[in-house]
């Protein structure tokens, strides 16, 4: 168990993932200064309501990632720009409340690599799905990322592929809170093969001949 400082997003944090933030307000001040001088990590959680996240009745994932400082813009007044990366899943045991941000108890809650055969299986069908959703979004000019620099670990290439996904927070948590590997492979398959099919009508609409055809209810 550790005590973590909680900052609350309407992003989903994975391990790995690059996390930049513009440093504002006092309380987040104080927090990152800490961060900083402890050489400790910040956890990021997603906030699912508006309320003040230092509120007992802010409501917010159970589920986070730990992000750890790699590099600080000083700014005037205090403020910064942080960068950071994900590293680590954790679990929150218990939320604290008396300090002026949010932070928690939690317990780290690393992704069970239940690696079988059916799992290296789907593993090859979700690369050929990144490969060709990335393929669609660099044709809509939306991305332009070197195939070869894809990642062959399967726990760094799932969380990878979750990172890339394209949806709503609310949508992705699920992939963050997957309690093992194989799960999550076969939850990023059915989002990838969606979004693929999505993809390719939206860049290809079908041509309107003025066929409406002859159809039943029944």
């Amino acid at each position: 168990m550790m005590d973590l400082p909680l900052f609350p997003l309407n992003t989903v944090l994975f391990p790995g993932m690059p996390l930049n933030l513009h440093i504002f307000e006092e309380r987040y001040k104080l927090m990152m200064n800490e961060c900083i001088e402890k050489r400790q990590p910040f956890g990021v959680i997603l906030i699912n309501n508006n309320q003040p996240d230092t509120s007992r009745r802010v409501k917010t994932s159970l589920i986070g990632c730990t992000a750890q400082i790699s590099q600080v813009q000083p700014l005037r007044e205090g403020r910064m720009n942080i960068s950071a990366i994900g590293r680590e899943r954790f679990r929150v045991t218990e939320f604290k409340y008396d300090r002026p941000y949010l932070y928690a108890d939690v317990d780290l809650y690393p992704l069970l690599a239940n690696i079988n055969s059916q799992t290296i299986n789907n593993m090859h069908k979700l690369k050929n799905k990144i490969q060709t959703y990335l393929k669609i979004l660099e044709k809509a000019g939306q991305l332009n990322f070197n195939l070869a620099m894809l990642p062959n670990d399967p726990t760094t290439l799932a969380y990878f592929a979750s990172v890339l996904l394209q949806i709503e927070p609310i949508h992705k948590q699920p992939l963050l809170e997957t309690e093992d590997l194989s799960t999550m492979v076969e939850s990023l398959l059915v989002h990838y093969r969606r979004e693929v099919a999505l993809l390719n009508v939206m860049l290809n609409p079908p041509e309107d001949d003025g066929f409406r055809g002859i159809f039943s209810l029944n």
